[in-house]
């Protein structure tokens, strides 16, 4: 069952077994008498050794509605891998996971002769992606800048009643229904960033189906948090650890404060050094932008070239096929695990009020140099706060993962904090934790030391 259970303690096991054959009964979807199935098996264009495939999963799983989501997948064709599957899932939430494969494959080559590669474009995403035009013009592939009311209003219009049945919980029941329809008893399962969530999602739902869990760039296992606080507060570690090691002989982050007291927008420099911190975790500049200088002129007083560059980001277009904006406010409204409104359901009344109140209670030295009021500000918070009430995305049944867990997380990602993963990997019985210093997000296939380690625990 993949279950850790200790001998003779009867009462957790007929608890567990009765957790089993329950998640077993829920299997096959409703309509589905079959059983889950892949249609329309083609070869995958440009992917050598691939089948591509269409997974059907009812839209609403409650039964009530008919309308079915055709979910795209591909796999490797050859199905004898001697360590089994691995389905590798992407973040967001919002982006696809098929057009992924090419890379993927490159970048855990030395996982493919011992597992077989799946990966899907998990609901609302990819080829089915979930498009509202004006938002996406508007925030593309970010999670911190806020879009307009009109760009919200528009989305919440596209979607109507169906924001309802775009919850992570949906999708983890997605991925079980793959397994079935794949012929698979038990996978290993490997996330980054989001995808790491629905991988942990997963385990605690499915635990006697998981072989082991590989989470880069780790989310908490509760969910999201509404103020993204910790990653406020590491901002000043990463500028300063970048400036220690480029030899400055100022504070950046004091200029940073200044700057932010001159005009500079906080929730716009917040959202760029989050992406400065994914692409190029060192801040030198010469792979992304030339970020401590212009810090430091800002800081000085010349607000125009950072203003600059960050509209020069902001003006880069991302289409829904590539990250669906309209998917990620769905799933993470749903998802959020303090909301100070309470949860999605709660009427849209009051929201503005507790969030208000959320931002007076935190901590200015925790979110230094930042204001606390960027912690409203920014997306998550702001977003959700006036998306129209949904249903929340149900907590799976277990509280920890039983199986062996691979944590990976480089000590500058500023989208997900290696606090994240310390703490999932302190209450996390048969987990790895490996923080790399100096890296950003996304550790596999950019980073030896986690390269590495993924191969050390999924081949030893």
């Amino acid at each position: 069952m993949g279950m850790r259970l200790h001998a003779g303690m009867k009462s957790r096991w007929g608890a567990a077994l009765c957790a089993a054959l329950m998640m077993a009964t829920l299997t096959a979807s409703p309509g589905q008498a079959g059983g889950p199935s892949l249609v329309d098996r083609h070869e995958c264009a440009g992917m050598t050794g691939f089948t591509c495939a269409f997974l059907p999963v009812p839209l609403d799983r409650s039964g009530r509605g008919g309308e079915t989501l055709r979910l795209q997948v591909a796999f490797e064709t050859d199905a004898t891998a001697p360590r089994g599957t691995l389905l590798v899932l992407t973040g967001g939430p919002g982006q696809p996971g098929v057009s992924f494969v090419p890379r993927i494959s490159q970048r855990l080559a030395y996982l493919l002769a011992d597992y077989r590669l799946v990966m899907i474009d998990q609901r609302g995403t990819g080829a089915g992606a979930i498009d509202c035009p004006q938002l996406q013009r508007e925030v593309g592939s970010s999670d911190v800048r806020p879009p307009s009311a009109a760009a919200i209003a528009e989305c919440a219009a596209i979607f109507g009643e169906t924001r309802h049945f775009y919850t992570t919980h949906d999708t983890v029941k997605d991925l079980d229904e793959l397994r079935a329809a794949l012929g698979v008893r038990r996978w290993t399962l490997d996330g980054v960033s989001y995808g790491a969530f629905v991988a942990a999602q997963y385990g605690l739902t499915y635990p006697w189906r998981v072989e082991r869990l590989v989470l880069d760039s780790v989310v908490p296992k509760e969910g999201i948090y509404t103020l993204y606080a910790d990653s406020f507060h590491r901002v000043e570690f990463v500028l300063r650890e970048a400036c220690r090691e480029q030899g400055c002989d100022w504070d950046p982050a004091v200029y940073l404060e200044r700057a932010l007291q001159a005009g500079l927008n906080a929730v716009d420099f917040f959202d760029f050094i989050i992406i400065a911190s994914i692409v190029d975790p060192k801040l030198t500049g010469q792979t992304y932008f030339p970020v401590l200088r212009l810090l430091r002129q800002a800081g000085e007083g010349d607000l125009a070239p950072m203003r600059t560059a960050i509209e020069r980001l902001h003006s880069n277009f991302t289409p829904a096929s590539e990250f669906s904006s309209g998917l990620h406010i769905a799933t993470i409204c749903a998802d959020l695990v303090d909301a100070p409104w309470g949860d999605s359901s709660a009427p849209l009344a009051g929201r503005e009020q507790a969030l208000a109140r959320a931002v007076g209670k935190l901590s200015p030295a925790y979110v230094w140099p930042f204001p606390t009021s960027a912690a409203g500000e920014q997306a998550i918070a702001s977003v959700c706060g006036q998306w129209p009430p949904s249903r929340p995305s149900p907590r799976p049944p277990f509280k920890k993962l039983t199986m062996p867990v691979l944590l990976l997380n480089g000590d500058r990602d500023l989208s997900t904090p290696d606090k994240w993963a310390r703490d999932l990997a302190a209450c996390t019985p048969r987990a790895r934790l490996v923080i790399v210093p100096g890296m950003g997000h996304s550790m596999q296939g950019r980073n030896a030391e986690a390269d590495a380690a993924v191969q050390e625990f999924l081949l030893r």
